[in-house]
């Protein structure tokens, strides 16, 4: 059965490149009428530097207790479902290892339909396999996709509330972004605040 595979790929915001949009205008008209009235107009420089910032993505995976909870449950599960097809497995050959020790005195219909009984239980443990990794990658979806739209929608506010126009990730096992100004890192604050509205979630759900 497959392992769980656990990492921030499911919980991925984006990666580009910091980019930082610069826009310059500028005019200049001179003009003489006589030496008493003389105007000279010259347009000044604007420039507009946007607000970059980025977060760790590999602190997130690590320290958002949501995320972490989120793990724990999927490891737990992925535990429980190997165990009952381990026991089942072993069940199983139990009854061939017992089917080998009588063959010798069964007769040839016998053995056939013992033969048959124990391809069908193969089969049913092939497809319970199959069954269990199916259920545990369509939960582990969704359990996964729940901690993307919590961080998102948290960003989307902080983004707004600090006036950032682009936040980034970066993860030692994406580097897309190859350096970045630790000034521009907000994954601690952001951290911080996730699991405050994480644990508040959870004060409110137990009332």
């Amino acid at each position: 059965m497959n392992k769980l595979f656990t990492t921030l790929s499911k919980v991925s915001l984006g990666l580009a490149l910091t980019a930082t949009v610069v826009a310059c205008n500028q005019g200049a008209k001179t003009g003489a009428a006589s030496s008493s009235d003389s105007t000279k107009t010259v347009a000044t420089t604007a420039a507009k530097e946007e607000k970059i910032v980025y977060i760790n993505s590999d602190s997130l995976s690590e320290k958002y207790e949501y995320f972490k909870d989120i793990r724990t449950k999927m490891e737990a599960k992925v535990k429980k479902a190997q165990g009952d097809l381990q026991a089942k497995g072993q069940a199983f050959q139990r009854e061939v290892a017992e089917y080998q020790q009588k063959a010798g005195g069964m007769s040839a219909s016998e053995r056939q339909a013992t033969e048959e009984k124990l391809a069908r239980k193969q089969d049913e443990l092939g497809r319970l396999d199959q069954n269990a990794s199916s259920s545990i990658a369509q939960d582990e979806s969704a359990e996964f996709n729940n901690v993307y739209n919590a961080i998102t929608e948290y960003l989307k506010r902080h983004a707004e509330e600090n006036g950032y126009t682009l936040v980034l990730t970066y993860s030692k096992s994406n580097p897309t972004v190859l350096y970045a100004d630790s000034k521009l890192d907000i994954t601690n604050s952001v951290i911080e605040s996730l699991n405050k509205e994480y644990k508040s979630k959870q004060t409110k759900d137990k009332k």
